[in-house]
């Protein structure tokens, strides 16, 4: 079963062209990493899928529906259905964990306020997140517990979809570690398709199923991070074989790299 097609997309900004033909299919129950160099039009490309820009032609379909040309009604229902986590958070400063992860529920459901309080707790702690933070505001939590706080926001109307963006990014290896181990157990525990935007070429080995590799305005390939690292066209071998990508591959799969 698919949650995502992408067909012959294209955006342009003016006489900009991002993406041109694009194609992508992801599936119910993995985790798919958009991949790229810088320019390669990764966070347009999660924009148009969550309906924050309309692509110039072609189709997106998300959890079977046809995104291009959406009303605003279906929109918000659609919407309804995935949880998105922005690089920064994107948290009300002036609230606390507990009321930031109450909001979507506030606006999308008819719960009583004992409900909405009960159920923001429990996506804290799915979030991994101590019960303490629930009443902590924003600027008083560290890295990754912004990160987590963030990520319980997301969840807090039972998505069938989650989107990341750069959700390791800023974090110590050991917290980005951690993270990575909770998206893949709420990905398993929670039946989660995810897609994530990520630099973060140990995130990649540690939770990913599929790779999307975007580079001249496409998917030049969509494989496990095994198959892709291998793949001969120039952009993705120059992008995996540096020492940064190559000491990664080494921890996860030492006997794929050469001394």
């Amino acid at each position: 079963m698919t949650v995502i097609v992408i067909r012959e997309l294209q955006t342009q900004f003016n006489q900009l062209i991002i993406h041109d033909n694009l194609d992508l299919t992801v599936n119910a129950g993995e985790v798919v990493a958009l991949v790229g160099g810088s320019g390669s039009g990764k966070t347009t490309l999660l924009r148009a899928i969550i309906m924050l820009l309309r692509p110039t032609a072609g189709s997106i379909q998300v959890l079977g529906q046809e995104v291009v040309g959406i009303s605003e009604v279906e929109a918000l229902l659609l919407r309804r259905r995935f949880g998105m986590m922005f690089q920064q958070g994107a948290l009300f400063g002036g609230l606390t964990v507990k009321e930031n992860v109450a909001v979507p529920l506030q606006e999308h459901t008819h719960l009583s306020p004992r409900e909405i309080d009960e159920l923001a707790e429990l996506k804290i702690a799915l979030a991994d997140l101590p019960a303490h933070a629930s009443n902590k505001y924003p600027s008083e939590l560290s890295g990754g517990m912004l990160k987590r706080a963030a990520l319980a926001r997301a969840l807090a109307l039972d998505p069938e979809l989650l989107f990341l963006d750069e959700p390791t990014a800023g974090l110590d290896p050991v917290a980005a570690a951690a993270l990575d181990d909770l998206v893949v157990q709420l990905k398993e525990s929670l039946g989660l398709s995810v897609v994530m935007i990520t630099h973060d070429l140990d995130s990649l080995w540690r939770s990913s199923d599929r790779v999307a590799f975007l580079g001249e305005r496409r998917v030049l390939a969509c494989q496990p991070m095994a198959q892709l690292v291998v793949h001969d066209h120039p952009l993705i071998h120059d992008y995996f074989q540096g020492p940064r990508a190559r000491a990664a591959q080494q921890s996860w799969n030492p006997k794929s790299v050469t001394p």
